[in-house]
């Protein structure tokens, strides 16, 4: 082949122009398959253990809300059904707001506290014959932030929940982004230079029929160095990014754990109540100067449509051990993360190391022929190193390569 565009050579050579297209496309598809593989057991680790947090703060908020709605119907049977409704938008809230939608803790404890008082009027502060109507209810769930019948427990809910939250949401926010991360550079595009330096480096000592020779080390590492300039720019940021993790899994347990402030939840509505009702008098007071006297419809007041036995088995056993075994599965995690911190600074030299170059001492493939040993000088890892890169040229960082390295700054900060 005369038109060979990569893989010219003095001797005699084996390949044509259709072949050296083939060759060109394996040669990508090859560097591909060797990224996915190195980061493969990364992937699994994060997005199994995403996966694993996920599913225990589900499980620990129905159990929250299990407590709960319990407490309604062993305490406050004529109410609870109604209750048990505002208990389960409460909780439904819980979960959106850890896993990720925009809302915020005080807006949603807000809301609880709200919609709970008329229940609590209605069957407890001043309970008669018949329900209060509608209008009135509605009258009570506005007025409830002036009259404050559950006293600074409100108050105290949002406190708890803010920043017991919070740092679980980011803590599944910045999990999902490492995934991100991990899809980005593992379908990284590759320039034409590096498509054409990969080419020669791989397959075209085939064309002389040189099919068992492997590239120099310091041949390798430059080709690869130079392909993978962008993600070697990630380094930094993936180090500050396990840094962030193990230091907000620190914060994580303990009292402010999200584990303690769900699974108590159900005492401080408890005291909510019986505050409400020691106060009854002087909230009926309130209420008339606000809403006027009670306005009352026929009674309807179903019993306790909540079934406790339903899963609290399985619950039960799960709450026992629930704390611990977060907080240990979290340091299990985080300890098999951090050997992880240099995965992309050493990815080039994991790759040459572990697969692509000829070990050292034997015979190996240059660019041109088969060699003792590469002679040109081998640049360092990172886009600042490359312009002294005599296999391959690179330009700029790919834009896509900036904008995850945004998204890890973001991620670090919050």
């Amino acid at each position: 082949g005369v038109d060979l565009q990569v893989c010219t050579s003095k001797n005699p050579t084996c390949c044509t122009k259709k072949m050296e297209e083939r060759y060109q496309t394996a040669a990508k598809q090859d560097i591909q398959q060797v990224l996915q593989t190195s980061s493969a057991t990364l992937k699994f680790l994060i997005s199994h253990n995403a996966a694993a947090f996920q599913e225990t703060f589900e499980m620990l908020i129905r159990l929250a809300e299990n407590y709960t709605s319990t407490l309604f119907c062993s305490a406050y049977r004529t109410m609870a059904a109604e209750a048990t409704v505002h208990v389960q938008e409460f909780f439904t809230d819980v979960g959106l707001f850890l896993f990720g939608t925009d809302i915020t803790t005080e807006e949603f404890v807000n809301r609880f506290f709200d919609t709970l008082f008329p229940v609590v009027y209605n069957h407890v502060i001043n309970p008669g014959p018949t329900d209060i109507s509608l209008e009135y209810a509605e009258c009570l769930r506005v007025a409830r932030r002036d009259i404050r019948p559950f006293g600074n427990i409100p108050k105290k809910a949002i406190g708890q929940m803010g920043r017991s939250l919070l740092p679980s949401r980011t803590f599944l926010q910045a999990l999902n982004l490492g995934i991100e991360v991990i899809n980005t550079t593992d379908h990284l595009h590759f320039s034409k230079d590096c498509s054409r330096a990969l080419l020669r480096m791989q397959y075209c000592p085939h064309c002389q029929g040189l099919t068992l020779s492997k590239p120099c080390m310091g041949y390798c590492l430059n080709t690869i160095r130079g392909c993978l300039a962008d993600i070697a720019e990630v380094d930094l940021h993936w180090r500050g990014y396990i840094q962030s993790l193990e230091e907000l899994s620190g914060a994580l347990s303990g009292a402010h754990g999200i584990e303690h402030v769900l699974l108590n939840f159900h005492a401080l509505v408890r005291d909510a109540l019986v505050q409400a009702r020691i106060n009854g008098p002087e909230l009926s007071e309130q209420v008339n100067k606000i809403c006027g006297p009670p306005v009352r419809k026929p009674k309807y007041s179903p019993g306790c449509s909540f079934d406790q036995n339903k899963d609290n088995q399985g619950l039960k056993m799960f709450s026992r051990d629930s704390e611990e075994t977060l907080t240990n599965r979290r340091k299990e995690f985080i300890g098999q993360l951090r050997r992880y911190r240099a995965f992309y600074g050493g990815l080039a030299d994991q790759l040459c190391g572990n697969e692509l170059a000829a070990a050292d001492g034997l015979p190996c493939w240059n660019g041109e022929d088969v060699v003792r040993s590469y002679t040109h000088r081998v640049v360092g890892s990172g886009i600042k190193a490359q312009s002294a890169n005599p296999e391959v040229k690179v330009k700029g960082t790919d834009p896509v390569i900036s904008q995850i390295i945004d998204k890890l700054k973001h991620i670090i900060q919050v």
